[in-house]
């Protein structure tokens, strides 16, 4: 096992990384920007590194300054978190070159999942379903319209290298199609540096349904069951819960099968989400691959009693899975609900400004999380994943999230009652919050019904 990782990120999961560290007795590296001087990532770490300006272009996102700053603190491997340079697959091969681990999958599994037109098919050629569209390189307008009519209204527009909800666009008539077209091309190259698009056909009443995989360097690919994550905002998701009530335990185990053969296809290593989109038929088609841990990971850590972190570090270490599928259990209804600083109300807009106050509920830590033991799920749990305190400033610069709220209990209607009274205990004061726009989910008759998809 390694003696120290350098964590590659900042915020909540940095924080996240350093807890499941410290508990194994591995040291910790933090970097830190301009603006992060005195982040909670920083104190909470074993030692720190300065890498730049506030900007990420000039800091987190400097794949020199982070190698640099492993081989100046003698750090074995690297941890990119998710967000920044998790999916980078050249960060990912200078890492290798430079003898460093890089806690994640293979350069190669991260450039062919992360051009999603190639990961298509691929995914085609597997056997794996995927949603009807175009994904050819030929770009032009006419092409691309000609193409729009071959799949028909609505449809999606969608950037190759899209993520994070950038670069994502629903045309619901031929007329729209040339504008929403010019939109994402735009923002696609704003955000990734690339304007290439694909087309898919849209999905009526779609689920985004994914499944958390885990493979070792040794040929051996599990999954750890799906979460459900179709309540968004502007296509990136603020609530995700495990299991779905949506569909039966066949289908579930025909996606788990897919998410598994996905995994296999590309020889995958470590933690990584493979993403469907369910119609309302339960008709299940794949999107993509996230080759990293997810921000709402805690939902399956929640559900099955492991520790997804602690499962990177070991596989990276080149250990070999002590889990079989067989073996892998859940437990009871998890939920997480992500408080953002931002003013729903003006379109989600982030809020800046310095949080003078936080109030949050009692919670359970994150090393006393429920195991699988069905007599510890009587009651329901908490657990808050943060990487602010009171006193911090959220910047322009960065995700404007504070906190995650998770809970856990022995049924989905626990669960929201846990969440209600949890979100009632919750309150910022410096910034706009989410967090009414949160309540109001959770007292939404459709959502407790479990009839809520990516449209709700």
């Amino acid at each position: 096992m390694f003696n120290k990782v350098l964590i590659a990120n900042r915020g909540e999961i940095a924080l996240r990384i350093i807890s499941t560290c410290r508990r194994m007795g591995i040291r910790t590296v933090a970097v830190y920007s301009e603006a992060d001087s005195d982040a909670l990532h920083v104190k909470e770490a074993d030692e720190s590194c300065f890498i730049g300006e506030a900007s990420p272009a000039m800091s987190y996102l400097r794949i020199d300054k982070i190698l640099d700053a492993t081989k100046e603190k003698g750090c074995e491997a690297i941890h990119p978190g998710y967000g920044f340079l998790s999916e980078n697959a050249e960060f990912a091969s200078k890492c290798l070159n430079s003898g460093i681990t890089f806690i994640g999958p293979s350069a190669e599994a991260i450039r062919l999942m992360g051009e999603k037109h190639k990961a298509k098919s691929v995914m085609e050629k597997a056997g794996v379903p995927v949603v009807p569209g175009y994904f050819g390189e030929e770009q032009s307008k006419q092409c691309l319209l000609k193409e729009a009519d071959k799949i028909g209204y609505p449809l999606m527009v969608k950037a190759v290298l899209g993520g994070g909800g950038k670069g994502m666009r629903v045309v619901q008539k031929k007329e729209d199609f040339g504008a929403a077209l010019a939109s994402v091309e735009n923002e696609a190259r704003n955000a990734f540096g690339d304007s290439r698009v694909m087309l898919e056909c849209f999905v009526k009443k779609p689920r985004h349904i994914e499944f958390q995989v885990l493979g070792d360097h040794h040929g051996n690919i599990v999954h750890l069951f799906e979460r459900d994550c179709s309540v968004q905002r502007r296509h990136q998701k603020i609530i995700e819960e495990s299991p779905s009530l949506f569909f039966d335990n066949k289908i579930r185990e025909q996606m788990a099968d897919a998410a598994v053969i996905a995994a296999k296809t590309v020889e995958y290593t470590g933690a990584g989400t493979v993403e469907f989109i369910v119609g309302d038929d339960s008709s299940f088609y794949f999107m993509e691959m996230n080759t990293r841990l997810q921000v709402e990971h805690p939902v399956t850590e929640m559900i099955t009693g492991l520790d997804l972190v602690e499962l990177q570090l070991r596989i990276a270490a080149g250990e070999k899975l002590n889990l079989t599928q067989s073996k892998i259990n859940k437990s009871g209804h998890a939920i997480e609900a992500r408080i953002y600083a931002e003013n729903p109300a003006t379109g989600f807009l982030p809020s800046t400004g310095e949080l003078q106050k936080i109030a949050i509920p009692e919670t359970v830590q994150l090393e006393k999380a429920p195991s699988q033991e069905a007599d510890e799920l009587s009651s329901s749990s908490l657990r808050i994943d943060t990487g602010v305190e009171e006193g911090d400033h959220i910047s322009i610069n960065y995700d404007p999230l504070i906190s995650k709220m998770i809970v856990h209990a022995d049924t989905r209607k626990n669960a929201i009652k846990a969440m209600r009274n949890a979100l009632e205990q919750t309150a910022v004061i410096g910034v706009d919050t989410n967090l009414s726009f949160l309540q109001s989910i959770f007292l939404d008759g459709d959502f407790e019904e479990s009839q809520q998809d990516t449209l709700f």
